[in-house]
């Protein structure tokens, strides 16, 4: 135990410390007259304090302000003045109790100490519990949100043709049955077109399986750099690719397709060596629509397209 007194009157002061000293035990208290030789020391240090509300040196509420601005330790103003203003702005500004300097005081300090100091350690062990509620609620915001990450991942692979980043055709068939449900509802157009390469397996068998890759990753790129954001492209099989239109007809999808085509084929001049003159790679691109081929269903609008 710390305690430490800030106290001008030399003889309150030396009775407070007897007081204290029995109660608590020698060599617990520390006592000074003045609040700005209190300020040199260190407050966190002690475990009460112990302030006159008139000091010589300083108006006790600035002295007040300024030690609870410097620990976090119960203070408690012992002072002559009975004024219920004065103890509510003591109480107001931080102080945790307030005594007045009249009849038995000194035999109720010690109580009134250990009383606070309770109130002090309850209110730490709230602060620590609620530190600990903040920190959990904190790691499982942070632990929720990695799961919703890899969740989120999850369903992207899942979704995903792993070589070409485009979605797969069982994804694929899944938006499609959304975007036809979405056509037949509102009345409204959805262009399906798949897209084939031809001469793909002999220069697959011809070059090897790693530009046989590259060619369906760059093909994948072209369509998807053509594409709305609305729009869906997938791979619907090892050299066939499937585009949705939603909300377009037939003349939007021969526009995106002879889009997609003509930078198919330049892409494809550069990329083809030299010496495989024998090798060519093109591109045949069916189109169909629901309204323009007035389909009955989702299916028969990609098989029309194929």
């Amino acid at each position: 135990m710390r305690i430490l007194i800030i106290e001008d009157d030399i003889d309150q002061r030396e009775l407070m410390r007897e007081t204290l000293e029995d109660h608590f035990g020698r060599s617990t208290v520390t006592a000074t007259s003045c609040a700005g030789e209190a300020l040199t020391w260190e407050l966190q240090s002690f475990d009460v304090i112990l302030t006159d509300f008139n000091l010589p040196d300083m108006v006790g509420m600035d002295f007040l302000k300024e030690a609870l601005g410097r620990c976090d330790r119960p203070v408690i103003v012992v002072t002559g003045e009975n004024v219920r203003q004065t103890a509510a702005l003591a109480i107001r500004a931080g102080a945790y109790d307030y005594v007045v300097k009249s009849g038995d005081y000194l035999f109720t300090i010690p109580l009134v100490i250990e009383k606070n100091l309770e109130a002090w350690r309850v209110k730490q062990e709230n602060k620590r519990l609620h530190e600990q509620q903040q920190a959990a609620a904190r790691e499982i915001s942070i632990k929720n949100q990695q799961l919703k990450e890899s969740l989120q991942k999850l369903e992207q692979m899942a979704a995903t043709d792993p070589l070409t980043g485009v979605y797969n055709r069982r994804h694929f068939g899944e938006v499609m049955e959304r975007y036809f449900a979405e056509s037949a509802r509102y009345g409204q157009d959805l262009a399906c077109i798949m897209c084939d390469l031809d001469g793909y397996k002999k220069l697959n068998d011809t070059l090897g399986h790693q530009f046989g890759d590259k060619v369906l990753r760059v093909t994948a790129s072209i369509i998807s750099r053509n594409l709305r954001v609305m729009d869906v492209a997938a791979r619907y099989g090892g050299d066939e690719f499937v585009v949705l239109l939603p909300h377009a007809g037939a003349p939007v999808a021969m526009g995106v397709s002879e889009r997609i085509r003509e930078q198919f084929l330049g892409q494809m001049q550069g990329m083809l060596p030299a010496t495989a003159v024998e090798l060519s790679l093109t591109m045949s691109m069916g189109i169909s629509s629901v309204q323009h081929n007035c389909v009955a269903n989702s299916d028969q609008l990609v098989a029309l397209a194929d």
